[in-house]
């Protein structure tokens, strides 16, 4: 069971959620990892069609954690501002909870790792498909299929966006 955000007065609308994760340029993956340690990784992902793709070696501790467990959350933040004279954290972050699995499908991987590399590398889109087509064999494509996406912002960053 997937607990509810305590402070709903701060959860943002599911379309800024969104937004936030199409924009964010790294999020941190979290992994049932080895001998029950939670493990956390930062990493570049592309939010696309509804779903999140990460890209990684056949080997290593996050693809051994997705195998042997799907269930994943993800977490981006937008904003993280200190105020020390409000002894404060102005933040906005969106945490995504779902399954995870390593794509099979040869076309599926290369849409995603082509939506990948179209938001990192636009302005190198032929390098990009040089090197994909380099590297093809080595690496593979996990998908984050969201089951509850929530967004959530600091008290001062809702009234600011509510006007």
């Amino acid at each position: 069971m997937i607990r509810e955000m305590r402070r709903k007065n701060q959860q943002l609308p599911q379309e800024v959620s969104q937004e936030i994760l199409k924009k964010g340029s790294f999020g941190v993956l979290a992994v049932h990892g080895d001998d029950g340690y939670p493990y956390a990784v930062p990493l570049s992902y592309v939010y696309f069609d509804g779903k999140i793709y990460f890209h990684s070696a056949k080997e290593g501790h996050k693809v051994d954690a997705v195998r042997h467990y799907e269930k994943v959350s993800f977490c981006v933040v937008e904003k993280d501002e200190i105020s020390e004279a409000e002894l404060t954290t102005f933040y906005r972050s969106v945490i995504v909870f779902g399954k995870a699995h390593i794509i099979e499908d040869a076309q599926e991987k290369r849409t995603a790792i082509e939506a990948l590399t179209m938001k990192y590398c636009p302005g190198n889109m032929a390098g990009g498909l040089e090197a994909i087509k380099k590297e093809w064999d080595r690496f593979c494509m996990i998908v984050l299929e969201p089951d509850l996406i929530t967004g959530k912002e600091a008290v001062e960053f809702m009234r600011q966006r509510k006007g």
